[in-house]
C-alpha cells in the first residue's frame, strides 16, 4: 500500500483542513522528473508516518493545479495549519526533501501567521497611498 494519498478537488480541502501538516506533490504521468521524484517522495512518506503526503495529478486535477498557480512540475508544496509555508518546483534529492521537511516541522506557526498578517496590512497600506 502506498504511503501517499491521492488528492482530488473532492478531498483536497478536507485533507488540508483536517491535518495540520500536509505535503503536496503536483505531478503528471508524462513528466520524467516527476517519475524520478516519486520514489523519493514515497520514501519520505514512509519515514514520516505522522505527516500527510498527498499527490495531485495535474492532468486529472487541472482545477487544483490552476488554483495554486502551478507552472511547472513536479512542484512540492507544504501546508501547515492551512498556510502554504513552502512551494518550489523541481525534483528535490532525498537529502534536500528531508531538510525541507525538518525546517517546516520547526516553524513557529504563530510567528508565520503574524508575518502574513503584517504583510497583508502593509499591502493594504501601500494600496491606500
Amino acid at each position: 500500500m502506498s504511503a501517499t494519498v491521492e488528492l482530488t478537488k473532492e478531498n483536497f480541502d478536507q485533507t488540508v483542513t483536517d491535518n495540520e501538516f500536509v505535503l503536496i506533490d503536483f505531478w503528471a504521468e508524462w513528466c520524467g522528473p516527476c517519475k524520478q521524484f516519486g520514489p523519493v517522495y514515497e520514501k519520505a512518506a514512509e519515514a514520516n508516518p505522522d505527516l500527510v503526503f498527498g499527490k495531485v495529478d495535474t492532468e486529472a486535477q487541472p482545477e487544483l493545479a490552476a488554483a495554486f498557480g502551478i507552472q511547472s512540475i513536479p512542484t512540492l508544496m507544504i501546508v501547515r495549519d492551512q498556510v502554504a509555508v513552502f512551494a518550489q518546483p523541481g525534483a528535490l534529492p532525498e537529502a534536500a526533501l528531508t531538510d525541507v521537511i525538518g525546517q517546516a516541522r520547526k516553524l513557529d506557526m504563530d510567528q508565520v501567521r503574524q508575518q502574513i498578517a503584517e504583510q497583508q496590512a502593509q499591502q493594504q497600506g501601500d494600496q491606500g497611498a
